[in-house]
C-alpha cells in the first residue's frame, strides 16, 4: 500500500540549523527586511508560557478594557506573529500598535504587540517560569521593547507569588510599562475575562477559529486544564528523578531558574 503523506505535517525545514515548521520557515524571508517601528511592542515568550494571556491583556488595555472589541477577531490576527504562516489562515494584516490604533500593513512581515517569558497560560510543562527571562528583539533598524520595566522582560520572581496567583499584579506591571492608566473597576474586569477558566470557553482566544485539520481540539485542545504543577499525574517517580538529572546536566552554569509547581 502507497504511504499517502499527511499534507498538513509536511517535513521540518533548517534555516540556518534550526529545524522549523515549513510554513513559519517561509515566513523568515519577509521577515529579515521587516522594519520595527519606534511604538512596536514586542512579546517574546517561551512556548506555553503566557503568549496568548499577555497578548489578551495588551489588547485589552488598549481597547480600553471594552470587551466587545476585543471580540472583533482571533487573537492571533490581533496581535500577530512575526514568524506565524499557515496556508488559509490570515496573518499580519491588521496589526495593533502601542497607540492602540488599527493599521492595515498587508504585505509587511507581522508586526506584534508581543508577550513575555515569565507570564504563562498555567499548562501543565514541568519548567515554565523563567526569573532571568532573555530579551529577543526583532530584526530591523529599531528593537521593539518587549513587555517590561525599562526595556527589560517582566521577571516572576521565586520570593513572590507567580503570575497565576496574583494576576491583577501582572496587569498593573504592564499598564505601567506601556504608560496607560485603567480605572479599577476596569482591571478587576481585565483580570476575570483574562482568567484561564474565560479565556478557555472564548472562541477569541482559544484557536477553536482555527480549521481542524491544522488543529484538531478533540485530540488536543490550545488551552488544556490551566493547572501549574500537573506534570506530576503524568511523570512517576523514576521518570521525575531522570528528568531532574538530566536537566540538571544540560543546563549546568544557567542562570534561569524555574519553578516547576506553586
Amino acid at each position: 500500500m502507497e504511504l499517502i503523506q499527511d499534507i498538513s505535517r509536511p517535513p521540518l525545514e533548517y534555516v540556518k540549523g534550526v529545524p522549523l515548521i515549513k510554513y513559519f520557515a517561509e515566513a523568515l524571508g519577509p521577515l529579515q527586511s521587516f522594519q520595527a517601528r519606534p511604538d512596536d511592542l514586542l512579546i517574546s515568550t517561551y512556548p506555553k508560557s503566557g503568549t496568548t494571556w499577555v497578548s489578551q491583556i495588551l489588547d485589552m488595555i488598549y481597547q480600553g478594557g471594552d470587551l466587545e472589541k476585543c471580540h472583533r477577531a482571533p487573537i492571533f490576527m490581533r496581535v500577530p506573529f512575526l514568524e506565524f504562516k499557515v496556508p488559509g489562515i490570515p496573518s499580519g494584516v491588521c496589526v495593533l500598535g502601542a497607540r492602540g490604533v488599527e493599521e492595515d500593513r498587508a504585505g509587511a512581515s507581522a508586526h506584534q504587540t508581543f508577550p513575555d517569558p515569565l507570564l504563562r497560560d498555567g499548562d501543565s510543562e514541568k519548567h515554565t517560569s523563567p526569573t532571568t527571562p532573555e530579551d529577543t528583539p526583532a530584526p530591523g533598524s529599531a528593537p521593539p521593547d518587549s513587555v517590561g520595566s525599562e526595556g527589560q522582560a517582566i521577571q516572576a520572581s521565586t520570593e513572590e507569588p507567580s503570575a497565576a496567583q496574583n494576576p491583577k499584579r501582572e496587569i498593573q506591571k504592564i499598564l505601567e510599562f506601556v504608560g496607560r492608566s485603567l480605572p479599577e473597576e476596569t482591571v478587576d474586569l481585565m483580570v476575570e475575562h483574562t482568567s484561564f477558566k474565560e479565556m478557555k470557553k472564548n472562541p477569541m482566544t482559544n484557536y477553536t477559529t482555527v480549521r481542524r485539520e491544522f488543529m484538531d481540539h478533540s485530540i488536543s485542545p490550545f488551552m488544556r486544564k490551566g493547572m501549574a504543577g500537573d506534570w506530576k499525574t503524568t511523570f512517576t517517580v523514576a521518570q521525575n528523578e531522570r528528568f531532574d538529572a538530566d536537566y540538571a546536566k544540560k543546563m549546568a552554569g544557567c542562570s534561569l531558574s524555574f519553578r516547576s509547581e506553586l
